[in-house]
This record gives structure tokens, sequence and C-alpha cells, in this order.
């Protein structure tokens, strides 16, 4: 039985973002609570007793002690349950959160080489050395990842290549900021004992013909939510860039996710790394209407959902 629970559903910053005083955000500060949102990550289980983390948010801490699926087991004066992160991209929002990690507790980090190279060329990361370690993945080449003792978690991942775009701090280091393979990994995650599948694609910024077919009929999705129209940060005021530029679809328009993944039966639809710029997250607001009307779902942290 595949269990997983959403630690946080929100984009970069969180619901609210600290220093942001748009509508959501004020919002979410005073007369709606319930839209606050940790930034975007999951945990995952094949058997409810060794979870391994889907990106390490820079709000892991505050996620690890709101679930109680992840806490130190009874009795032990030093235990984690997380046997490994999986990372999708090397994006500060999925890589920070490593750093709360590193009490001593051994777990292994599963990225492709790209990503892993970011992390050792950043010495901050080297407190992460010791009881964790690093192993790479590739794109198209499935893997199980270990639990502590070395014995497998009865899960297989497939990592698999996704239109996005390289971290936005590395874009100095890059002509152009331009994507280069691993920069931005969607992820097939099965359990072996029972087939059960669900797919993870927090940054995407295109709809592939490729990708339509690897999603086609699945059970679960969690796909890409970051703006509603990509022009949305810029008509805020918020930012410059548009969200195709950030390396992420929209949700609305012809070519946007909820039009281009309406037709492949996918049973159960999902969005995460929500931006606080996004009026889909208003629960009264036209966009939150036709995100439902679609079959897509927001959902709170803390969903758990089973397999």
């Amino acid at each position: 039985m595949l269990r997983v629970v959403v630690l946080g559903a929100a984009a970069g910053g969180g619901v609210p973002q600290w220093n942001c005083g748009c509508p959501i955000c004020q919002a979410a500060r005073t007369r709606n609570p319930e839209l606050q949102s940790t930034q975007a990550s999951l945990a995952v289980s094949a058997d409810g007793h060794h979870w391994f983390l889907i990106n390490a948010s820079p709000d892991l801490r505050q996620q690890l002690i709101a679930t109680p699926q992840l806490h130190p087991a009874a009795g032990k004066l030093r235990h984690s349950p997380i046997s490994g992160v999986v990372l999708t991209n090397g994006e500060i929002d999925a890589i920070t959160g490593l750093l709360s990690m590193r009490e001593g507790s051994p777990f292994t980090i599963y990225a492709h080489a790209r990503v892993l190279a970011t992390l050792k060329s950043n010495s901050v990361f080297n407190v992460l050395n010791g009881d964790v370690k690093r192993q790479a993945v590739e794109a198209d080449q499935a893997f199980e990842p270990k639990l502590p003792d070395g014995s497998p978690s009865g899960i297989e991942i497939l990592p698999f290549e996704v239109t996005g775009k390289g971290a936005w701090y590395l874009e100095g280091e890059r002509r152009e900021g331009k994507a280069a393979a691993g920069d931005t990994l969607g992820l097939r995650i099965c359990d072996k004992a029972t087939g059960k599948v669900f797919y993870f694609v927090a940054a995407c910024a295109e709809v592939t013909n490729d990708l339509k077919s690897r999603l086609k009929g699945a059970s679960l999705v969690f796909f890409d939510g970051t703006v509603w129209r990509d022009d949305e940060l810029i008509a805020a005021g918020l930012s410059t860039k548009t969200g195709r530029s950030m390396g992420h679809i929209s949700m609305s328009g012809e070519t946007g996710a909820i039009a281009a993944l309406e037709n492949l039966g996918i049973e159960r639809k999902i969005f995460l790394h929500i931006n606080n710029s996004n009026p889909a997250l208003l629960h009264d607001s036209e966009e939150r209407e036709a995100v439902m009307r679609a079959g897509w779902h927001i959902p709170a942290d803390g969903t758990e959902i089973t397999l």
C-alpha cells in the first residue's frame, strides 16, 4: 500500500510569503488562515514506517513537526523514519531543507548528477557528510531507494526529463540560463507489491507529447500549478517575469495544464507548487471554481492519500 503525504503545496516563499502584501498573502495572515501553506514537498512510504521525501523544502523543519507520520519512534532518543530524499531539481525550493536534516540520522540523497554537483560545490552542504549518502540517478532509469540498513524499500522510482529551466541562482554560470539535461525531472513512483503508481511533476514549462503519453490513464498526478496565467506576476506588479520564463506552465489557457491534461483519463489530478499570486488559491474565486470544475484539486498541507 502506497501512502503519500502532502507536506506542503505552495511555491517558493509559501503562503503567506514573508515580505509580500498581495491580497492573498494579506488574507492568509488575517481573515483566511486556511490559505496558509508551506513550500511544496511530499513524503511517500510503502510500509508506513519508512518514508522518502520528494524534495526538501525550506519549510521542512516546520513540516516534520506538523506531520506525525515523520516523528521519531516512541521510546527512541534519536530516530527518524526518513530513509531518503529524492530531488527533482536544484532549486532553493527543493534543496534548502536538507540543511535541517544535519543532526546525524542516516539517509540517502537521490538526485541527478547535475544536482549532486551543485550540492558538492557549495560547502554549506558538507554538514550532511558522514551518515548521509549521495546517489546519482539518471532519466529513464528506474531505481529502488534503500532503507538505512540497505534493505529494499518496496518502491520503484523512474525519473524522466521534463521541459523546464535550470535553477535561477545558477543562471550566471550558464549561457542565457538555458536548461540542461537533469535540471528538471518528473517522477513515476510505484509500489512494487501492489503495482500502484503515481506521478510527481512540480515544475514544467510545457506539456509535451512524451509527457502526455506518460501520464495517460494515471491513477494520481501531482502537477505544477505555479500560476493561473502566464503574465500573472507582471499583472500583479510582483515581478517582471512570466511563468514560462521561470520554467512553469500556467493552469489556464489553451496550452495550460488544465487543457493539456484534460482528455488523458487521469483519475485524480492535484496541483502543487502554487504561487501566492495565483487566484485559484482563493476558495470563492472564479479561478478556483474552474479548477474544481475541471476535476483538479488543491490540497491542504498534511493531506494523506493512499493508493
